[in-house]
């Protein structure tokens, strides 16, 4: 996010003129192509050896603005698996009573998953659940028809089709049994439906355990975080699961701890939205935000659970 580079260069231009001096590394990262999975960016690096000779102790990442006073924390985020369904059948003419094709075919099992969905959203607007904490499904696009010269032929009903969707998984769900209602229930191979995965990021870390990082007293981390916040006049929401994917996974999935923060309070969510804003008061705000920050974080001498993971194995 261009606001959050841009505070964080002002705040370690404004340490580094007051004197300051970290007794931790401290590295800046501009990276490309985040918003399309950041396969050419993050993925690429932290494969890298020039990341690991970084020996990189906690990543903060990009967050969410927030329209009240306190500042939004992210300890996961929900993983793409970004899916393909596809149906055959045989065709039909447009003008008999006729449910066999593969659009009338794949309609059926888009009836299934819209229910799927509808139930999820239910959760989460009676309350019972956050946004992240649910999964959703966005149909991303719809692929049928027979091609004419003018477009589509109007009175055949075509022989195959495929529909994509968008289904972001938070780390509490059971990916197994996600995987098992899509073989059995949206894309049964039994009514000629087959699926395939353009993406499918995993929930859990390379140690098998889900991807999020502790976010209560027990990580010096978060203890920090919080304090640096406070110290500075701020303070934090409950740490949720980030709706979306960030940068911020490829570290967790190597046991790496991060947050994603963004000081914006009292800022509307525009993601992507004509005029997304940030008001000078609040740039500036978050700008002493991350000076406090980054000189607590900088500044810790202690172990972490990360540390003591690492030693164990």
């Amino acid at each position: 996010m261009k606001c959050v580079g841009m505070q964080y260069l002002e705040a370690i231009r404004l340490l580094k003129k007051a004197g300051f001096s970290p007794d931790r590394d401290i590295y800046i990262t501009f990276v490309p192509d985040e918003e399309i999975g950041g396969h050419a960016g993050v993925e690429v690096f932290v494969k890298s050896d020039v990341f690991k000779k970084l020996n990189i102790g906690l990543v903060l990442d990009e967050g969410l603005a927030s329209p009240g006073a306190e500042y939004r924390l992210f300890y996961g985020e929900r993983s793409p698996w970004w899916t393909v369904i596809r149906s055959k059948g045989a065709p039909g003419h447009g003008a008999k009573l006729y449910d066999g094709s593969a659009m009338e075919n794949l309609l059926k099992s888009i009836e299934v998953i819209k229910r799927f969905r509808t139930a999820q959203f239910d959760l989460v607007k009676a309350g019972v659940k956050a946004e992240g904490d649910v999964i959703s499904i966005n149909f991303v696009y719809l692929k049928a028809g027979t091609p004419s010269p003018t477009g589509f032929v109007m009175n055949l009903q075509p022989s195959e089709a495929e529909v994509g969707l968008d289904i972001r998984v938070p780390p509490s769900a059971d990916p197994e049994a996600l995987e098992r209602r899509l073989a059995e229930e949206w894309a049964p191979s039994s009514r000629n439906l087959t699926y395939e995965f353009k993406q499918k990021v995993p929930v859990v870390d390379t140690y098998g355990k889900p991807a999020v990082t502790v976010a209560d007293n027990s990580n010096p981390w978060w203890s920090l975080l919080g304090d640096a916040v406070k110290k500075a006049g701020g303070k934090l929401g409950k740490p949720e699961i980030f709706p979306a994917s960030t940068d911020a996974r490829y570290f967790r999935e190597l046991g790496i701890p991060a947050f994603g923060f963004s000081p914006m309070a009292n800022t509307p969510i525009l993601l992507h939205d004509h005029n997304e804003f940030l008001s000078k008061d609040e740039y500036l705000k978050g700008i002493e935000i991350y000076e406090s920050v980054i000189k607590e974080l900088a500044s810790y001498h202690g172990n972490t659970i990360d540390d003591e993971s690492k030693a164990e194995l």
